[in-house]
């Protein structure tokens, strides 16, 4: 199998990839795959040929199993990096309930288990644990085999700077010990100037990355809080009024233009100079936008190496 080569920019490799390679916006609705009816196997070892790095999307909202990340090894070069979305009820996000264990559906509260959203509070504190433990568990495949990229804790708009939502970060950050973790936030607040610092001390304190944001509600901040560093980009079109579907395919459609995606050749540049690899994702993942956008990043990058 081959791998895709990312791009080096002094001492530090910028790998460039999509948040999904699998979705059926991609595989059913684009003529990006060589054949819309190619083997899972053969779809992912195609897109690592094309790009070093993916994002695991499909993780936010069921958790994964030793046996789906084996097969994710198997199918996939060495040196392939894949970046894990952690489970949404890790970061208090609304939960399918279907998403939950089987043999752990029984621990619902009973007031909550007609709920349409499961929220870690529906639960006892030592079933949570053992969500961690199986989350964990289910990594082990991609550590061990160094196709970890980072897992990423996404929190909602409402996760804003105060001591206990620190402690809650802090507390995933421990859950995740032996693996290296990002963090994107929904709101721009544990990034306005006077928190700004706070943030990144708790960050570098705690070995997380602070994850760099291209989004219409976000403001851009770049801070390298380790020796990898994340950038995603999720498009700038505003979402629609109301709230979010709860479906995995939901997406406003949004294709960068050239000219937006050389807006982050300076910041990237910025962040290798201090970050060792850097990981940059392309979240606008309706038909082929994302891996469009990804391949047009990598030559606009590799033009600027070049000068």
């Amino acid at each position: 199998m081959s791998l895709a080569d990312p791009v080096v920019i002094g001492d530090c490799r910028v790998l460039v990839g999509a948040c999904s390679w699998a979705s059926r916006s991609l595989t059913q609705e684009s003529s990006w795959y060589p054949k819309k009816t190619m083997k899972a196997a053969d779809r992912l070892a195609y897109y690592a040929s094309r790009f070093p790095l993916v994002e695991v999307e499909s993780t936010y909202w069921f958790p994964p199993t030793p046996e789906v990340t084996r097969q994710w090894v198997e199918r996939t070069p060495d040196g392939f990096t894949m970046d894990v979305r952690a489970w949404s009820l890790f970061t208090g996000q609304p939960t399918l309930p279907p998403s939950l264990w089987e043999d752990l559906q029984p621990s619902i509260r009973p007031e909550a288990r007609d709920n349409n959203n499961l929220y870690a509070a529906h639960l006892p504190t030592d079933v949570v644990a053992e969500a961690w433990r199986r989350f964990d568990h289910a990594l082990r495949p991609l550590h061990d085999s160094g196709r970890l990229g980072a897992v990423l804790l996404q929190y909602p708009h409402w996760f804003t700077p105060k001591d206990e939502t620190k402690e809650e970060l802090v507390s995933a950050r421990d859950a995740l010990a032996d693996y290296r973790v990002s963090v994107e936030f929904g709101t721009e607040r544990w990034t306005e100037p006077d928190q700004l610092d706070d943030t990144i001390e708790l960050f570098e304190d705690h070995d997380m990355i602070l994850v760099a944001v291209d989004a219409p509600t976000l403001p851009p901040v770049v801070a390298a809080t380790g020796d990898v560093a994340i950038v995603r980009l999720h498009g700038r079109a505003h979402p629609p009024w109301g709230p979010r579907p709860h479906r995995p395919t939901w997406r406003t459609p949004y294709r960068y233009t050239a000219e937006e995606l050389s807006e982050w050749v300076p910041r990237i540049v910025e962040l290798a100079t201090s970050a060792r690899q850097v990981h940059v994702l392309l979240n606008n993942c309706h038909r082929d936008d994302a891996v469009v956008n990804a391949q047009q990043l990598v030559e606009i990058l590799r033009a600027h190496v070049a000068r």
